[in-house]
């Protein structure tokens, strides 16, 4: 008889989650977008870790800085808590169409450590803007470092428009489908996570997601395989 074996379901379980906001001003409308991802994460019945910029503070990166001093405390905390989960979220801002500068200096030093601790961590961006574009050019400029050092990026990013008018007094979403699109967007998330987590064969399989052949000539996934 085939041995049972864990079958992902539509409410991942025992996942930890860490949610970042890449706002490092209170109240930001990215850090309420962030403490809704991380309400949801709970609701399904796994632990959300959330934080912002401002608690994983680092100086600016400075190759003679780090010789003479070492890491900062801020991207050892950041490493330490990546290892510790399944999935990393970010919400952030959109600065001058790019991501904040305070979020790049962040993954910078912390790219710095060895292991890299962002590599073949599954990966879901989020954004926040008043505009009608919800922040979204900020996300694809966030997708280039994150992908380079190995994170794998959800292909699905969710930016919020006209966020200031998009929350309850509450912290929800006042528009149903924004809610359940958002929703749908974080589970279909979590269900990939999960069925990564126990189903090795997935790390294969992941290219093939966007379109692409795993070849092991060149495919960094396919050389991440565990036997």
């Amino acid at each position: 008889m085939e041995q049972d074996r864990p079958r992902p379901s539509s409410t991942p379980e025992n996942l930890r989650v860490l949610v970042i906001s890449g706002s490092a001003r209170e109240g930001s409308l990215n850090a309420r977008l962030a403490a809704l991802a991380a309400d949801a994460v709970r609701e399904r019945g796994s632990t959300a870790d959330l934080t912002d910029v401002r608690e994983l503070d680092v100086p600016g990166y400075d190759g003679d800085r780090e010789h003479r001093d070492g890491l900062p405390a801020g991207a050892l905390r950041l490493k330490e808590r990546l290892e510790t989960t399944d999935a990393l979220v970010i919400a952030s801002p959109e600065y001058n169409a790019s991501m904040p500068g305070v979020l790049k200096n962040l993954i910078d030093w912390t790219s710095r450590i060895r292991p890299q601790p962002f590599h073949n961590r599954h990966t879901l961006l989020l954004s926040a803007s008043p505009s009608m574009s919800g922040g979204n050019r900020g996300l694809w400029a966030l997708r280039v470092p994150l992908e380079h050092l190995g994170a794998h990026v959800y292909p699905d990013m969710f930016s919020l428009a006209q966020a200031h008018q998009a929350f309850t007094a509450g912290g929800r979403l006042a528009d149903g489908t924004l809610a359940a699109r958002f929703t749908d967007n974080l589970v279909n998330f979590l269900n990939l996570v999960e069925a990564a987590k126990h189903y090795p064969c997935v790390k294969k399989a992941w290219v093939e997601y966007l379109g692409e052949r795993p070849d092991p000539a060149f495919d960094r996934t396919e050389e991440t395989v565990e036997a």
